[in-house]
């Protein structure tokens, strides 16, 4: 990978994305119109056009490390960035109605805060020294806050807000503290370096390890796996569904790339310890989260501690990539978590977006109640939502089954029979809850007289491609796999 001191053309979409979102919030300034129709639209133009510039430098293969070696362009970051620009626009075209009719856009915050917080995605994504993860992690985490709290006179989302920034602030605590504790022991921040000097031998080990578990918890917290999940069932059901949304989709990509660069990048000689991390927190989000979420009401509660488990299939992967040094073994391993994340926020953003097209003025469609008799109401909708719960119970031909399909592979070929039964077992114990959903909507009388459901052209096609790619990505993902092994074998290993 060519590396150079200060390489302003590797940076584009970050440099560009900050201008455009200052340029937004200037002209929101002076806009005066309720529904804040241009930053809307120049919001969407900036993604699409963040598209198009990664899209250019991935496929001129555009590579390299700069600042430095604070920042680093390869394929993952082009590949996670793009999924994070789509996420983010799709957040947007369905959270438009929601926010417009809520009173969120008086000031206008709602479109700036959420491109910062992908300005600190992107940083962390593209993150090739602890400063630079610590940088990206403060800009996303500090603009989520602020959208948590959006809504000021809500009681509950204040609430959110606090339980949120009390915890993630702890979380980058550990982080911190984790990140100097390695520094103390190996003498580098970068990511490179730190992976050198452990593998030559000349450091302390205990030092290490004490700071691999601060780095772990960090992580798990921002990911949102057991014991550090606290936060995710409050927040998601406290927050204005729109935030939850943002808050849902992207970050998780974001995270997740912190967890493959500071692991496996980082720290691959401490591979035994922090596998052992993975595989209780693994074991723990599977159990907890699919248990929980049998007894939830709330939609948005229940589709938290679905991610909780969710999660925790997605460490598994992680875990068992680390098996035997096998260099094939780790990239089908890595590759099968890195493919089970994004098709998750996929899934996510549709299912979620279905309870913001289902919410309107004064109501809230957030319990499994209000999707009673969904299917009299809007067939269309019922569908769609069945698709996308099938694909989080995971069955098939749906790409929910192919994520898990691959990742009880990956356990089995690193030699964990167990786990992969453990894994299977929780699954089917979890497909209730998603099985109860679909039964609401097709079986159940509709409480009170159905109101009906009117939704624009835009939204209604974005959520048909949403719903259709879930189904095709579960007859055909060979093309969307293959992508995720190219981009672990040459960024990662």
């Amino acid at each position: 990978m060519m590396e150079s001191q200060f390489d302003l053309s590797l940076a584009i979409p970050e440099i560009f994305l900050a201008v455009l979102g200052m340029v937004i919030l200037v002209v929101d300034a002076f806009s005066s119109g309720p529904r804040r129709t241009l930053a809307y639209g120049l919001s969407l133009l900036t993604l699409l056009a963040l598209i198009v510039i990664s899209g250019i430098q991935w496929m001129g293969a555009e590579e390299g490390s700069t600042f430095f070696g604070l920042y680093v362009v390869d394929e993952l970051s082009h590949l996670l960035k793009i999924a994070s620009y789509i996420a983010v626009a799709v957040t947007l075209i369905y959270g438009r109605e929601y926010i417009q009719s809520r009173d969120m856009l008086r000031g206008g915050e709602f479109y700036v805060l959420t491109l910062f917080a992908l300005l600190g995605q992107m940083v962390m994504i593209s993150a090739g020294n602890f400063m630079t993860i610590y940088l990206g992690l403060e800009l996303m985490s500090l603009a989520i806050y602020a959208l948590v709290a959006i809504r000021r006179e809500d009681a509950q989302s204040t609430e959110s807000a606090m339980k949120y920034f009390v915890l993630g602030s702890l979380a980058s605590g550990f982080m911190l503290y984790g990140m100097s504790m390695i520094y103390g022991a190996t003498g580098s921040l970068d990511l490179d370096d730190i992976s050198d000097v452990i593998q030559s031998g000349q450091v302390a080990y205990l030092p290490m390890v004490f700071g691999l578990v601060f780095l772990v918890s960090g992580l798990a917290f921002k990911l949102g796996v057991v014991p550090f999940h606290m936060w995710v069932p409050d927040v998601y059901q406290g927050s204005p569904t729109a935030v939850t949304l943002v808050l849902a989709a992207a970050p998780k990509l974001a995270a997740f790339a912190i967890m493959l660069r500071i692991l496996v990048e980082a720290l691959p000689a401490l591979t035994g310890d922090w596998q052992q991390m993975l595989m209780i927190l693994a074991v723990l989000s599977l159990a907890i989260g699919n248990l929980t979420a049998i007894v939830q009401t709330n939609f948005k509660r229940m589709l938290a501690y679905s991610t909780i488990s969710h999660m925790g299939f997605v460490l598994l992967g992680m875990m068992a990539g680390s098996g035997e040094g096998n260099p094939f073994a780790n990239a089908s391993a890595y590759g099968s978590s890195l493919f089970y994340m994004l098709t998750y926020v996929l899934t996510t953003l549709g299912s979620l977006g279905m309870v913001l097209l289902l919410s309107r003025q004064g109501f809230e469609a957030e319990t499994i109640s209000d999707l009673k008799g969904l299917n009299r109401r809007s067939p269309w909708m019922a569908a769609v939502l069945m698709i996308l719960m099938f694909s989080l119970a995971g069955l098939p031909p749906l790409v929910g089954f192919y994520a898990k399909l691959l990742i009880l592979q990956a356990v089995l070929q690193a030699g964990h029979l167990w786990l992969a039964v453990v894994a299977v077992l929780f699954s089917l114990i979890g497909a209730y809850y998603y099985l109860r959903v679909i039964k609401a909507m097709y079986f159940d009388e509709p409480e009170g007289e159905p109101a009906p459901i009117q939704i624009c052209g835009a939204t209604r096609s974005v959520m048909t491609i949403n719903a259709g790619l879930v189904v095709v990505l579960g007859l055909l993902p060979g093309g969307l796999m293959a992508l995720c092994l190219q981009a672990i074998r040459t960024s990662i290993l």
